[in-house]
């Protein structure tokens, strides 16, 4: 397993319930992510209102909804691919949009949608994005060719992009994300098409950042994954945070204070989903 050297951590953070909404200057830099007030609309569609979140440094979040709820509107407001209607975003106490360029260097992004350059080879690629982040032509090599190695890409390294598969991509494009060790890390649905073997060895080097200081915003469909691997949740629904804490806060908030309730029951409760018989009457 690749591990990931020691890296300038943030400055320590005061323990909070919930997202403050008015933190002071010095408090934002307290926090790897802070959003305020946060609103996107589309015409008339508010996608996102009022978001409210900080998350704490080190820390592995989980942000989840369901389809429509707004989560990829928000990653990509966070991480400076769509401007805000209104509210901002800071990342390590930089403002995305005031300083996007200084806001970028801390963040490795891994979207829901790979956008690759297809003609380079998966080693070219990640050559690409080491050189893009300012890292040391010697570190880019030897962490390129670590990060080939335990992503089990090696032997397809030279083959271009445009013949990988799905899994493929997405590992190469993981790696291209965390070459520089952020200090903040955006994935959205990292697991999807990955098969299992490579989705333990991507779990093993996402706790390994998260315990050498790298925050992990994380969004997820796979309940399981995210119970597994997030130490504190947040569920938004209709471009609302309607829930946000560790599993086991969300689980005493919960309605009949089921202390064994698992996060999908955590989270269809959230967002206000009834027990419905949902059955087809052509299979009965």
């Amino acid at each position: 397993m690749a591990t990931f050297p020691e890296q300038n951590s943030f400055s320590s953070a005061r323990s909070v319930e919930q997202a403050p909404s008015g933190l002071t200057g010095s408090q934002e830099v307290a926090y790897a992510i802070v959003t305020h007030n946060l609103v996107r609309t589309f015409g008339q569609k508010v996608a996102v209102q009022n978001l409210n979140l900080a998350v704490r440094p080190g820390e592995f979040f989980g942000f989840l909804g369901p389809n429509g709820a707004g989560k990829s509107t928000t990653i990509k407001m966070m991480v400076g691919l769509l401007r805000p209607t209104s509210g901002s975003v800071q990342v390590g106490g930089v403002d995305v949009w005031k300083d996007s360029q200084q806001a970028r260097a801390l963040m490795g992004v891994l979207p829901e949608h790979l956008n690759l350059y297809e003609r380079l080879s998966g080693r070219e690629f990640i050559t690409f994005a080491g050189h893009m982040y300012g890292v040391a032509d010697s570190d880019v090599h030897k962490r390129t060719e670590e990060l080939l190695q335990v992503l089990d890409l090696r032997n397809d390294a030279d083959k271009l992009i445009v013949d990988y598969s799905v899994g493929m991509r997405k590992k190469v494009a993981l790696a291209a994300a965390i070459l520089h060790r952020p200090q903040v890390l955006f994935l959205d649905e990292p697991f999807e098409g990955i098969d299992p073997v490579s989705s333990r060895v991507v779990r093993d080097i996402l706790h390994d950042l998260t315990r050498r200081g790298t925050t992990i915003f994380f969004s997820s469909h796979i309940m399981e994954v995210v119970e597994r691997l997030c130490t504190r949740v947040g569920i938004i629904n209709q471009g609302m945070l309607v829930a946000e804490g560790t599993l086991q806060e969300l689980r005493e908030r919960a309605q009949g204070e089921d202390k064994d309730a698992t996060l999908e029951e955590i989270f269809l409760h959230a967002i206000g989903v009834q027990n419905e018989n949902h059955n087809l009457s052509w299979l009965e």
